[in-house]
């Protein structure tokens, strides 16, 4: 349900990437609609935000569809989550958990009250910029999803740190998002299984091979 993405927060997701200020209105606007599972045509509030909109509801069922049943009792980690869009239509498919990463306070907050709203107390929201936050603890993933904002060269840091780090299970699964220029550089044990393209942006989902 979620989506160069500007300086916006370092985790929001965006359709229009337009430039984002830090002095503009952050109130509820637009509906964001869950397309399956528990939780499934529920509409959550959407901030109106600069750069800020839900993933469009045909890349999301392309993504979910790619995953299929994989999610049930799933740890799941949403870098740069935006509207929460990936990790909410995750939990509502039968994640265990999702930890939930957004920089920006007023878009992460109201992440916060969207799971407190559908009573998803598998949900965990961090505050904090998502290369920060992985160079600093560390939590074994079995599904990702990577869309950081464009033209910031942040996806090959991350692919990287993920890697290194000590965050993916033996056979992690990552969904990562970038704009169409971009052939991104992954660690050499992450096999591209799908691919397609919507709008700027690339969507690529990987399986881990292990080390």
């Amino acid at each position: 349900m979620k989506r160069q993405r500007p300086p916006r927060s370092s985790t929001t997701r965006s359709a229009a990437r337009s430039p984002s200020s830090r002095h503009a209105d952050a109130r509820p606007a637009g509906k964001l609609r869950i397309i399956g599972g528990e939780f499934r045509r529920r509409q959550l509030p959407v901030l109106d935000h600069p750069g800020l909109r839900p993933t469009p509801d045909r890349v999301r069922e392309t993504l979910f569809n790619w995953l299929g049943q994989q999610l049930y009792g799933k740890q799941v980690l949403d870098l740069f989550a935006g509207t929460g869009a990936l990790g909410i239509e995750a939990l509502s498919r039968g994640a265990s958990q999702v930890i939930f990463v957004e920089r920006d306070n007023r878009v992460a907050t109201l992440i916060r009250d969207n799971l407190v709203t559908l009573n998803a107390n598998q949900g965990v929201v961090v505050t904090a910029d998502a290369l920060t936050f992985l160079n600093s603890s560390s939590q074994l993933a079995d599904i990702v999803f990577l869309d950081p904002p464009f033209h910031q060269g942040l996806a090959a840091p991350c692919c990287a740190t993920l890697e290194a780090g000590g965050w993916l299970a033996s056979e992690a699964i990552i969904y990562l998002e970038t704009e169409q220029a971009l052939i991104p550089e992954v660690p050499a044990n992450w096999k591209l299984h799908r691919e397609t393209r919507a709008g700027e942006s690339t969507a690529r989902l990987y399986y881990r091979q292990p080390a």
